[in-house]
Parts: C-alpha cells; structure tokens; sequence
C-alpha cells in the first residue's frame, strides 16, 4: 500500500469461515482513499475466524483473519506489516441513568436502513449520510452514481439531496414536529454535510485527513526551501505544435507537456544524483532507481501522486504513454496500491491550472519537489551574432523546493538550472 495509506474499509469478503483457499486466491476486496484492489491469501488453507466485517475499517498492520494452513497450523493475514491480534472490544455495561428510558428505547422504534442487502455498493460515507438523512434502502438504490462502476459518491448523495430538499413542499405548521433520536455511540468517521446560518461546514473525507496530515508532517520534518529559474521553452512549445497530429496518429496518444518536463528531469537527475534521495535520521539514502512521481488532481478535488518507475529507461514514447495511461486511471479510481508508492522524486504542473510559479511541499520521504508554471507569451532579450534584440518567446518559471537539511542551496540551485537547460537545448528537429 502507498506510504500515506494508513487504513483500509473492508468491501467484500469473498471467502466465509470454513471455506478453503489457495494461495493467492483473492480473499477479500478492500477500498483505501486512494484506490481499491483486492487482497489475495498468503496461504493455502482453511479460513478459520474474520477480525472484521464489511465495512469495517482496519488501519494497517491489523490482522484481519486467521487461516488455518494444511499443517494445521494457524495463521494470520495482515493487511500490511504482523501485528498480533486485538481482541474486539466489549461494550462496557451502561450505567442506568433515572430518566433516560425513553431515550434508549426510541432507536428500537426507528431502526436504520440494513445497506447491507442492496446490491449496490455503497461507501461507510455514503450510509453514514444516509442515515443521516432518514434515506431509505428503496430510495439510495434509485440515485445515479457517477463512481467508479456507477457507485454512488458523496457528492452524488449531496447533489440529490439539495434536489430534493428544493422539491419538497412546506410542511404544514400542524404537523407533529420531529423527534431527535440520542445520538449514536460509534458516529461514522466523516460526517454529512452540515449548514450553520449562511455558512457551510464541511466534514474532511479520509483522502483530505490523510493529505493535511501529510503535508503538516512535510513541514514539520523538512527545512523548505525554494529556488526559481525562468526558462525559454520556445522551440519545445513550437516542435509540439508541428508533431502533436502526426504522434496522435501514430502512437493513438495525446503528447502534452508533461512527458517533456519528465524526460528532462530524468536527465538531470543522472547528473545530479543527491537530488534522488532520502533522509533516515543521519544517513542518506542514495536511490538507485529514478522514479517520479506526478501530482494529480482528482475531480473530487483531491490530490493523488501516481509514480512512473525507472522514466529515465524510457523514452519519449514511453513516458507518454505511462503519464496518460496513470493518469486516467487516477481520475477513474483505477490506480493499484502498488502505482502510488516508491517514487523517488515529484513533479508538480501548477501551470495546468494558469498559476505562473508555486512553492511545492515536498512529498515525504523525498527530499525535492518541482513545481513548473504555465507557460507565457513574453518579450524576451535573444543574444545573436549581431548583438542583442528583443523577441516574444514561450517563457516559464520552474520552481523546486528542497529539503535544506542534506540538499544546499549550490545543489538545489544547479539542479533546477541543470531542468531548465535541457528544455532550452530542446531539439526542434527531433522526431517524436
């Protein structure tokens, strides 16, 4: 799993206690913040005991069942790393409070929606809003998902239910008024949406608990600093122009300017090799493979880095191909655990949203992050043969910030140069 993946919800058990399994037989499906992917046996065996049901949240690390093996010897299969078992905690007795009988026998009268029977799929967000909201099971299997395989997301559930509060006629001032139940001993971890006079307050999804945490954790481990050059990429800009038609014809892919941006960080990478490390209290650690990362925003707004591993063995082609193909899936909530983790060094294109230069947080446990800005139409001082004149050139800023405890400003400042250069010495003749 990625390295900012802390948890894990259970979707789908595909083995009961007492069925056999293979080894690598898929045992269970699993759904993280960034992706879902199914959990094969570590063993061949006999399912003895689940540790969790659907729906559950498990963190990482937990032991989620036991099988037993054909040695008749049991074993435990973890989400991640061992961990021994934890005991599913008793509810301790309720201490009778005078007064309070109404209040515990009222849930009784009003039992929640069992989500469990549709054959739908719905996220512990969704039936959490749902059940919120006095959702029936009849009428969450009527809204229209926009998720993956039609699953119901929670800005689905959110859009409906504004439709439908604005259709709802005035209730009647003779009506009963409506009964508040006590409130739930174990809420679900990320409440609805909720208005308070004119302002809306909006609970944080896991996926946006995990980045602001992470990116805290950034800040709070790494000294940041930022170093900013403007590069010409003029013949980058006019060589794309005459070779996007014809490469689209040939390959059946779109060229943008990302692959680009990956090559030649690639490039300088191999020339500056302390850039393409990490900090294990007082050792760094030198990585040999080179693989970048690439922030990608998610229509949910979210943020997810999908990795392309070894780019600087790949060429053009290649690392087309392996940005586009990423990120579709990314959008699509398609990546595999595997595709978000191990990245050695991050590429950011604050320039996608029409930003100029940004100052990136780098994305533990790396040590450097670039972040490259929207490319403009500038007049620029061209030095010729005949002496200076002034031309409109395709300019823009790269931006990299670095961890300042094992990168100085010589090898930050030399690397972002070193990007820059190869952009501008970009060979207009080239073929694609």
């Amino acid at each position: 799993m990625g390295e900012s993946v802390a948890e894990a919800t259970i979707i789908k058990w595909l083995k009961q206690p007492g069925d056999t399994i293979k080894m690598d037989e898929t045992l269970l499906e699993i759904a993280t913040d960034k992706v879902d992917s199914e959990v094969p046996s570590p063993v061949a065996g006999k399912l003895v005991k689940q540790l969790f049901s659907e729906n559950d949240v498990a963190q990482v690390g937990q032991v989620i069942a036991i099988i037993e093996t054909d040695m008749n010897a049991a074993v435990e299969a973890p989400v991640a790393a061992s961990v021994p078992p934890v005991e599913a905690p008793q509810p301790a007795k309720e201490e009778v409070i005078p007064g309070t009988e109404q209040l515990k026998s009222e849930p009784a009268k009003a039992p929640e929606a069992d989500f469990s029977q549709s054959e739908r799929f719905y996220s512990p967000l969704v039936k959490s809003i749902a059940a919120e909201e006095g959702i029936s099971l009849a009428e969450l299997d009527t809204i229209k998902g926009s998720g993956a395989e039609g699953r119901v997301t929670k800005q689905d559930i959110l859009d409906y239910l504004a439709s439908r509060t604005s259709a709802s006629p005035k209730v009647d001032k003779q009506e009963s008024p409506k009964v508040e139940t006590a409130p739930k001993a174990a809420p679900a971890p990320a409440p609805a949406v909720s208005v308070s006079g004119g302002d809306e307050i909006i609970e944080m999804d896991r996926m946006r608990k995990l980045i602001a945490d992470h990116m805290v954790m950034s800040k709070h481990t790494s000294p940041h600093v930022t170093s900013f050059v403007e590069a010409d990429v003029t013949n980058i800009v006019q060589w794309r122009e005459r070779i996007k038609k014809g490469f689209e014809k040939r390959e059946n892919e779109k060229i943008t300017f990302t692959p680009i941006f990956i090559e030649a960080v690639a490039k300088a990478i191999k020339d500056f090799p302390m850039i393409n490390v990490s900090v294990n209290g007082n050792q760094i650690i030198k990585k040999k493979d080179i693989n970048i990362g690439m922030a990608t925003a998610l229509p949910s707004g979210n943020l997810i880095v999908p990795v392309i591993k070894n780019a600087d063995q790949l060429n053009l082609v290649g690392i087309t191909k392996a940005v586009n193909d990423l990120a579709n899936r990314a959008r699509q909530n398609k990546l595999q655990p595997d595709e978000v983790q191990n990245g050695t060094f991050t590429l950011t294109n604050v320039g996608s949203f029409g930003n100029v230069m940004g100052t990136p947080i780098i994305n533990q446990p790396q040590v450097a992050i670039l972040a490259v800005g929207a490319i403009k139409k500038k007049p620029a001082v061209i030095e010729t043969e005949h002496g200076d004149v002034i031309a409109i050139r395709h300019m823009m800023f790269l931006s990299l910030s670095y961890d300042h405890r094992v990168v100085d400003g010589a090898l930050g400042g030399s690397f972002v140069r070193k990007v820059a250069d190869y952009l501008e010495a970009w060979d207009t003749n080239r073929e694609a």
